[in-house]
C-alpha cells in the first residue's frame, strides 16, 4: 500500500478541525457538545483517511 500527501485543503480542514478541539479542551469553546477526544479523533481519521486514498 503506497501512502500519498494529502491535499492542501484537507490538511487545512484537519488543522482547523483541530484547533477547535484544542479550544474546546482549554473550555474556550464551551459551546461545543462534543468532548475534544472525539474532535481530534476525527480531525485525524480525516487527515489518515486522505493519505491512504489518492487524489484526495
Amino acid at each position: 500500500m503506497t501512502l500519498n500527501a494529502p491535499s492542501k485543503l484537507v490538511f487545512l480542514l484537519s488543522l482547523v478541525i483541530a484547533v477547535i478541539a484544542l479550544l474546546a479542551a482549554l473550555n474556550l469553546l464551551s459551546f461545543v457538545p462534543i468532548p475534544s477526544f472525539w474532535i481530534m479523533t476525527l480531525a485525524y481519521l480525516l487527515l489518515a483517511g486522505a493519505t491512504i486514498l489518492k487524489g484526495v
